[in-house]
């Protein structure tokens, strides 16, 4: 024994289904009290996004669309940040306790909460505590006081004058990646990694269920992210800490720090076995993770392997897993339109240890490449691709269905040229799933597995295929492009 508490990541995350929601492109709702009261003139919703501009989508949209959540099998919201900002995004932050008025505010913000929660969905907010934004008060009274501001080590500043717009002068202060918009805090400064303590416990006292943390590896601070954790898990155990970092992350995920991360390793070799030659690579310029090259079956399950043994189980089970974000092309775009590619990837989405995490639209087929057209409007319903949204509704009923796909154990039984099965066992159950990412139909023998496995699935519970079982071999008979999940 080492000494070292056991890592304990929620348990309501090892069960849920996220879906990640872009406020200013997910639905525009009428203010309940006063629903005549529109007055702001908004980017049309259809018309493709520019990077300034606003759609108009704000919180009552979402309490409208809960019961499309719900039924979509949706138990948990990521939120992109909400907080007042000058930006559609709003990783520029003006003001960290108050949500931004165009979104409806705080009265907003609580009737979609209560709402939520009344239908069992959690929700996690993004904090963005690395760097906030010109308009952000303590930054706004340097820029109009200069060097007799109190909040001067509040920030990075370098020299003077600053020069926050300008870019022919030097800005004079750390921006985060250099960009001027977004003054990195100094977070050695005690007042400063107080203040961020205190807005993360504000919104958990506030009733939301964690944190989704923006860019954490770039706060370096000794002890940092420990403290942050110590304080939230006081006030709510059960709340989820999930870090943006896209690589190897068990820095991070060591028990002390975060639950888990937003799961690139998984995404880039599921997108790179699904589509293959199919992806468009300008689609993944200066992204930090993998959808190419393309990667046969053996490739995959190493990958698979590897990732798998990372990090401890109960974190396996925290990850936030994903095939598509706010950061990168949408899968459907990246795949050059191919449907196939979005079903095979879902399918090894809500099959895999850990939530399973939906970016908007992605459902029903919104295309979009690299930001900001990957965050265009909701689509309307008769623009929606039924046959996406059936697959996903059909997969996230499974997964709910069946413990072992949630926490079960993750075993691989075979990889041969494009085609790849593994078995999830767990809580009295055997489930065994299986993809020919490949384009001709194909057969796999899967021999002696039946000795290793307590039963000996065949009935079709997903997809196109044939399962025989003569002895302890099982020979998979599967259609190209094809998956399916034997139970």
């Amino acid at each position: 024994m080492d000494g070292k508490p056991p890592v304990k990541t929620p348990d309501w995350v090892k069960h849920a289904v996220f879906y990640q929601i872009f406020p200013d492109r997910f639905a525009r709702g009428a203010r309940p009290d006063n629903p005549d009261l529109v007055d702001i003139q908004f980017e049309g919703w259809e018309s493709p996004p520019s990077l300034q501009g606003y759609k108009g989508g704000n919180l009552w949209g979402v309490t409208n669309q809960l019961d499309y959540l719900q039924g979509l099998g949706v138990t948990a919201i990521y939120f992109t940040p909400i907080f007042q900002s000058a930006s559609n995004h709003r990783y520029h932050t003006h003001d960290y306790y108050q949500v931004d008025p165009i979104l409806g505010g705080n009265p907003a913000f609580f009737q979609m909460l209560e709402a939520a929660h009344n239908r069992g969905i959690k929700v996690v907010l993004d904090g963005v505590f690395n760097h906030a934004s010109r308009g952000f008060f303590f930054f706004h009274d340097i820029l109009e006081n200069g060097p007799h501001s109190p909040w001067l080590n509040w920030f990075k500043i370098q020299d003077w004058p600053l020069s926050p717009y300008n870019g022919e002068h030097s800005a004079n202060y750390v921006g985060w990646a250099g960009n001027r918009a977004l003054p990195e805090f100094n977070h050695a400064n005690p007042q400063v990694r107080e203040y961020i303590m205190e807005i993360g416990e504000y919104w958990v006292r506030s009733g939301i269920d964690g944190w989704r943390l923006d860019v954490p590896f770039c706060i370096q601070e000794p002890g940092f992210w420990q403290e942050f954790r110590d304080r939230i898990k006081a006030i709510n155990p059960e709340a989820y800490i999930v870090g943006e970092v896209w690589g190897d992350s068990r820095q991070w995920l060591d028990g002390t720090q975060f639950d888990g991360v937003m799961n690139y390793l998984f995404t880039g070799p599921t997108i790179a076995f699904v589509a293959g030659d199919r992806v468009l690579p300008e689609m993944a310029k200066d992204r930090d993770y993998e959808p190419f090259p393309a990667i046969d079956a053996a490739q995959y399950a190493a990958k698979m392997q590897r990732l798998l043994k990372l990090y401890p189980w109960e974190i396996q089970l925290a990850q936030l897993n994903l095939l598509a974000s706010h950061d990168t092309a949408r899968l459907l775009s990246m795949a050059s339109g191919d449907e196939d590619s979005v079903q095979l990837a879902t399918l090894l989405l809500m099959t895999f240890p850990g939530a399973p995490s939906i970016y908007y639209g992605d459902e029903v087929g919104l295309p979009g490449g690299l930001d900001p057209d990957s965050r265009r409007g909701f689509p309307l319903e008769a623009n929606w691709n039924l046959a996406l949204l059936t697959c996903h509704r059909q997969l996230i009923a499974l997964r709910h269905a069946h413990p072992a796909l949630r926490t079960g154990n993750y075993q691989i039984l075979g990889a041969e040229g494009m085609t790849y099965a593994f078995a999830r066992i767990g809580s009295g159950e055997v489930l065994i799933v299986a993809v020919n990412t490949g384009t001709s139909p194909e057969k796999l023998s899967l021999e002696g597995i039946g000795s290793q496995l307590s039963r000996h699935p065949a009935e079709l519970l997903y997809g196109l295929g044939e399962a025989h079982w003569v002895g302890e071999t099982l020979t998979l008979e599967l259609p190209g492009r094809s998956g399916v999940v034997l139970g």
